[in-house]
């Protein structure tokens, strides 16, 4: 493929959707462009604003978190694998508010703990830990969570 027609691929998709540099690498290795075209390529698309990075921490932060689902611990997680700057990630995970990540892991505490089924209490309270920090919640929001849950069955 050609350095232009790459370009204009690229173009093409960065303007429907959010993409890292880490994602447009991953497209350009699977075709077969000149030495040095993709370096050109990525510095053509970040100048041009078809790329930026802190625009996609924060929409990946939102759509991660409201769509999947996912702490704040996992979605960090992915935007260090996807090779975002920390100080970019640290910006874009201010989009969520504690208060909104506990509700949302109350909820799905709520609605997992309708699915599972266990020999004991403590069982059971030990899927649901295992499952939540699967999610990405840190341990001290599962356990904040927990704790309420065993205030109000004790009531």
């Amino acid at each position: 493929m050609s350095e232009s027609a790459a370009l204009s691929r690229l173009t093409g998709r960065c303007a429907l959707a959010e993409y890292c540099v880490a994602d447009v690498r991953r497209m350009m290795s699977r075709w077969q462009l000149p030495e040095g075209a993709e370096g050109r390529i990525i510095s053509r698309l970040l100048g041009e604003r078809y790329i930026d990075e802190e625009r996609y921490a924060r929409a990946f932060v939102r759509d991660k978190f409201r769509y999947n689902h996912w702490g704040l611990v996992r979605i960090e997680q992915e935007l260090r694998h996807r090779g975002i700057d920390h100080d970019i990630i640290a910006s874009a995970l201010t989009e969520i508010d504690t208060d909104t990540s506990i509700d949302a892991l109350r909820h799905i505490l709520q609605t997992k703990r309708r699915q599972v089924t266990g020999r004991s209490e403590s069982d059971i309270r030990a899927k649901l830990i295992r499952f939540a920090l699967s999610r990405g919640f840190s341990y001290s929001q599962i356990n904040a969570v927990m704790g309420e849950d065993c205030d109000t069955d004790n009531t």
